[in-house]
């Protein structure tokens, strides 16, 4: 198999892919170490069975190579570029270029369209479609070390070749169904730079409290929004600076200064000095400051007030699962648990039925408070409906 490791050789193949209707794109990365994930890999293949040629791995990590031929590639709308599971993919290229692939096709949300279940995983898509076995032996290999073995590789390119012919398979099944406008709007998450802009100011949201109490949460906020920053200016995980235990901890006993703050049980030892001592002081400090009027809130949708009947929430499960099989179509993209635990407590604002016209799919219609709900298909949709 071919490895590119210039810019030349890269635009050259780049070149070529865009003769062609689709490229298959995958990455290999690594993130224990940093807070950014380190691109290790760049696997690509175009339509074709000589693998020699048609399908490559690129080595980012080679000095002087550019991978701005492969981004003007991903700017080419002529050319679909398919991914499996391809959020942290992507994260990745936009962290590294502020570039989306488009258009996009990710073959796990295609699977869920197509009746294989939820978050179906790529090997079980390789058994299935191409009736073929993945050698798993080097995923949790180190990709940044040099050089790549050939069991490596192997695996590497694999991640790309079979995915071709799942690719066409799943579009002919989508092609089949008129079900193809569903994956678009599945996959407009992915290309939204919201999904992978964290704000720091933001970050206390992600950290699990038990407490509404504003001024704790005040507290958190600082503490969390200190973290993120510190974790993203030098690039190393959060939990380097302080996990989440640690900075509970901190909101609780909010200590006021370094003595306080030895006596921390869950704090790592380098976070008892220096920049990140100063920081943890100087985050609780301005929680505790905080004016009245600017509290941190927990935004609630009332779910944790409902009054759920439990016999019309396991019906409504039951229904959402027979009418999903019915469909071939995953429940995931339908509705959630806590979807239909606030329609069976006679919630009608609930995120799967908003914004769509009433109508009612047949017998399997069932009485729901002062209105009916089912769960069918609708033009190119299927979804929860309330009247």
């Amino acid at each position: 198999m071919k490895t590119i490791t210039t810019t030349e050789a890269l635009a050259d193949y780049c070149k070529r892919a865009a003769s062609f209707p689709y490229v298959t794109v995958d990455t290999e990365f690594l993130r224990e170490r940093t807070y950014y994930s380190k691109l290790c890999l760049v696997q690509l293949a175009v339509p074709g069975k000589d693998d020699t040629e048609d399908a490559v791995l690129v080595d980012p990590l080679v000095e002087g190579l550019s991978l701005e031929p492969l981004y003007e590639l991903f700017r080419d709308e002529g050319v679909v570029k398919v991914f499996h599971a391809a959020r942290q993919d992507l994260e990745i290229f936009w962290v590294e270029a502020g570039v989306f692939p488009v258009p996009l096709f990710d073959t796990q949300v295609a699977a869920m369209v197509a009746g294989f279940g939820d978050q179906v995983g790529y090997e079980t898509l390789v058994r299935k479609v191409c009736r073929a076995s993945l050698d798993k032996s080097s995923r949790f290999t180190d990709w940044s070390r040099r050089p790549l073995t050939d069991a490596q590789k192997k695996y590497a390119i694999g991640d790309v070749t079979y995915l071709r012919e799942i690719y066409e398979f799943l579009k002919a099944e989508l092609d089949k169904s008129g079900r193809e406008k569903w994956v678009r709007e599945e996959l407009s998450v992915l290309t939204d730079p919201s999904t992978y802009d964290i704000s720091p100011r933001e970050a206390w949201r992600r950290v699990k409290t038990r407490t509404n109490s504003g001024r704790f949460l005040s507290v958190v906020r600082e503490l969390a929004a200190f973290r993120e920053d510190y974790a993203q200016t030098r690039n190393i995980p959060r939990s380097r600076v302080y996990k989440d235990d640690a900075l509970m901890e901190l909101a609780s006993t909010k200590p006021k200064d370094l003595a306080e703050l030895g006596r921390s049980r869950l704090l790592l030892r380098e976070a008892r000095k220096g920049e990140i001592a100063d920081g943890i002081l100087a985050a609780v400090q301005a929680g505790l400051a905080c004016p009245q009027d600017d509290l941190p809130q927990v935004e609630s949708d009332g779910r944790d007030k409902l009054q759920v009947n439990p016999a019309l929430a396991d019906l409504l499960r039951v229904l959402l699962k027979a009418r999903c099989e019915e469909a071939g179509v995953a429940q995931k993209l339908v509705a959630s648990a806590a979807d239909l635990d606030m329609l069976a407590a006679g919630r009608k604002d609930v995120p799967a039925v908003k914004g769509w016209r009433a109508e009612v799919f047949g017998k399997d219609a069932l009485r729901l408070c002062k209105g009916e709900l089912a769960l069918g298909v609708k033009g190119s949709s299927v979804r929860v409906i309330v009247v």
